[in-house]
């Protein structure tokens, strides 16, 4: 869904192969198309970001409020963060890196040589 030729070569690049679900079957990526419908229903269908700084300001405070406020009835009535901190405290106490949308990395990136080199499309 939100695929440009920027996250391609960042994928290129870090060695992270891309794969696609198939067309017409969200349920193979069922987590992610429930989160984005939530995403885009709570907070990008009802705000006009004036700047790029506001969306940031903005998606970062509806992420904060996601991961830690809010309980999801699939994690038991936890909060992402709480859920997280119950089978991998290793990971210490943050989801993700403060100074990025990223989530921390968990996986070593692939090996060389084991992606596929993909052609993207110019626009212009």
């Amino acid at each position: 869904e939100f695929t440009s030729n920027a996250i391609l070569t960042f994928a290129d690049d870090q060695k992270i192969d891309w794969h696609y679900i198939a067309p017409g079957k969200p349920t193979q990526n069922a987590f992610i198309e429930s989160f984005n419908g939530r995403l885009r229903d709570e907070l990008l269908n009802e705000t006009l970001f004036p700047s790029l700084h506001h969306a940031r300001v903005t998606l970062a405070a509806w992420r904060d409020d996601y991961n830690t406020e809010r309980p999801h009835s699939r994690l038991g009535w936890k909060t992402p963060a709480a859920f997280a901190q119950t089978f991998a405290p290793q990971r210490g106490l943050t989801l993700r890196n403060p100074q990025s949308s990223a989530p921390a990395p968990v996986a070593q990136p692939a090996q060389s040589g084991k992606t596929h080199t993909r052609s993207l499309a110019h626009a212009g």
